[in-house]
């Protein structure tokens, strides 16, 4: 999630155990610890653009790394703070600070290499947005209100909000799983894969992509309390670099970094609707059932040994923010509706 977010939950958790003379230094401690994994995001090269991707959520957010990277917090804050409280609690601060990035990458949609080295697998529960306001502002309010009232009680009951939170987002991606492969029994279709993810700032709203006979069927979910809503987005077809560049050198730079972004997208790769040589992760859109993919590579006009060209491509536009907010109301004009009504995909 977002570096505030990141920081106010390392503070909470090192508050939570911290006694209260330690509060200040625990809240300080829990909050760069929590901010050092991201730390990744200044590997870059100006030659390859896809090193930035590569790195961003590997090594520092695995597993084996936590325990050295809380130690390095702890070495600088007995350093800084003159070897109180002990080495011990500093470490312990630092470890839940740390250990909190991981968690709270891994609850989105992203994917964290948390097996790394000996897995290079993106796991993300899909769970909540990369951005949610309501998470980071009960954070905030719990740690301002422990050192308002001196009692960890309040930063202790900002974790338990956002705990129960992330719990109803599992419990809404479950609902959307179902409508999901509900819709694609509808259509007649196989499903070989699906993915399902919340949209920024919220659980009601839900993005997803299924994959079936060579295309990607993408819809957006709105899973409400009392019905549920589909806005289909349509399909595309799922790229494939041995059919669509067969005469690319394997051994290539070009070729390489293509298997890169794959490798990173997860194999949801597909072309630009309105740039064919762009080639695009459709896992994330600015619309929930759009089919203009947010990022990808540019691979028009470059030589064999050329590095592709990573492109953020969001179109941020007040009509789109309207749709967007069309459908998270649940009054968008185009529903696809999951009873009563047969929705079958042309033959492919």
């Amino acid at each position: 999630m977002d570096l505030i977010t990141h920081g106010v939950l390392g503070a909470s958790l090192a508050l939570g155990l911290a006694r209260k003379h330690e509060m200040k230094r625990a809240a300080a401690i829990g909050c760069l610890a929590a901010l050092l994994p991201d730390a990744d995001t200044l590997i870059q090269s100006s030659e390859d653009s896809l090193l930035r991707l590569e790195f961003h959520r590997q090594f520092t957010h695995s597993l084996l790394f936590l325990p050295l990277g809380a130690l390095v917090v702890a070495a600088l804050s007995w350093l800084l703070f003159r070897q109180q409280p002990s080495f011990s609690r500093l470490y312990l601060f630092a470890l839940l600070g740390y250990a909190s990035a991981l968690f709270l990458d891994t609850c989105t949609s992203y994917g964290t290499q948390l097996l790394w080295p000996f897995s290079d697998e993106r796991i993300a529960w899909r769970i909540v947005s990369i951005v949610d306001p309501l998470v980071t502002i009960a954070l905030i309010a719990g740690v301002a209100f422990t050192f308002a009232r001196h009692s960890k009680r309040p930063a202790l009951a900002g974790v338990l909000l956002i705990a129960g939170y992330f719990s109803l987002g599992l419990v809404q991606k479950g609902l959307a799983e179902q409508q999901a492969y509900a819709l694609a029994e509808l259509r007649g279709h196989e499903v070989s894969r699906l993915e399902v993810k919340p949209t920024m700032a919220n659980l009601l709203l839900w993005r997803s992509v299924y994959q079936t006979n060579g295309y990607y069927f993408v819809d957006a979910i709105r899973v409400g309390p009392f019905e549920s809503k589909v806005y289909s987005g349509g399909f595309a077809t799922v790229f494939d670099i041995a059919k669509e560049f067969p005469n690319l050198d394997r051994g290539s730079v070009l070729y390489r970094d293509i298997e890169r972004f794959h490798s990173y997208s997860n194999g949801y790769v597909v072309r630009h609707p309105a740039r064919p040589s762009l080639l695009g992760d459709i896992r994330y859109a600015m619309l929930p059932n759009s089919l203009a993919p947010l990022w990808g590579i540019e691979t028009a006009g470059l030589a064999p040994e050329e590095h592709a060209r990573y492109e953020d491509v969001r179109d941020v536009s007040a009509k789109k923010v309207g749709e967007f907010l069309d459908m998270l109301a649940g009054s968008y004009a185009v529903e696809v509706a999951l009873q009563g009504e047969s929705q079958i995909a042309s033959d492919m």
